[in-house]
């Protein structure tokens, strides 16, 4: 339904229109502007932040059902019962990933969501892209994760996450995670002064990603498995 205007009448969209998705995430207003500034700084199709929680005294991050990684393997490793212990190793298997994250700069993944997004309202616009669920056949998985699928077998493959964006999901443990890894405001500022800060964008997908139905059933299957 929040939807229904942009696709109902896109013509009262300008071409370079941005939508802002937001989940019930504690944020700051300087959140919202550097995920919609990064995604045009970057030339980003969409532009996600990290979100977090608190299972123990240091922060899991949370949305790793959804989120996938450019070698289309889930953020951190999930072995087959399912647990995560290794929340803490994010990244684990991608060095570039790991690298960029750690310095708090933008990295290209396959899909994420994480509480917050920024993207191009242009394949919205276009009805190239919907929220829906699984079809015949198809990996059992996330309407975001679906959604950046879709995206990118329509051209909008250029989907980052920024580590300089981190929430919670209430204020208490929100102010939490900023304490612990920054307010947005700390990381920013100096992009036009480091030459690797932008994305060396690659324009094909992972040839398969991580299927995770539930976290102790994984498969592998290609990425594009149902839209052949």
């Amino acid at each position: 339904m929040a939807l229904a205007p942009l696709v109902s009448d896109p013509a009262r969209y300008a071409a370079d229109a941005v939508v802002l998705f937001l989940n019930d995430v504690a944020i700051c207003l300087e959140d919202i502007l550097e995920l919609a500034h990064q995604r045009l700084y970057l030339g980003a199709d969409m532009t996600c932040g990290f979100d977090w929680t608190y299972v123990g005294p240091d922060p899991t991050f949370y949305d790793v059902w959804i989120s996938r990684t450019l070698q289309g393997d889930s953020f951190f490793e999930i072995p087959p019962d399912g647990n995560w212990n290794s929340a803490w190793n994010i990244f684990w298997n991608d060095d570039t990933s790991r690298r960029r994250f750690a310095d708090h700069k933008p990295l290209q993944v396959f899909s994420c969501w994480n509480g917050a997004v920024a993207m191009t309202a242009r394949p919205l616009l276009d009805r190239l892209v919907r929220f829906r669920a699984p079809g015949p056949g198809e990996c059992f998985q996330g309407e975001p994760q679906l959604f950046c699928k879709d995206l990118w077998n329509a051209g909008f493959g250029r989907i980052a996450v920024v580590p300089s964006v981190n929430l919670e999901y209430s204020d208490e443990a929100g102010r939490k995670i900023k304490a612990a890894k920054g307010y947005t405001g700390q990381w920013v500022g100096d992009e036009d002064k480091d030459e690797t800060f932008k994305v060396d964008w690659k324009a094909d997908p992972p040839e398969k990603v991580k299927c995770m139905a539930i976290y102790d059933k994984q498969t592998w299957e290609p990425w594009n498995q149902g839209l052949e």
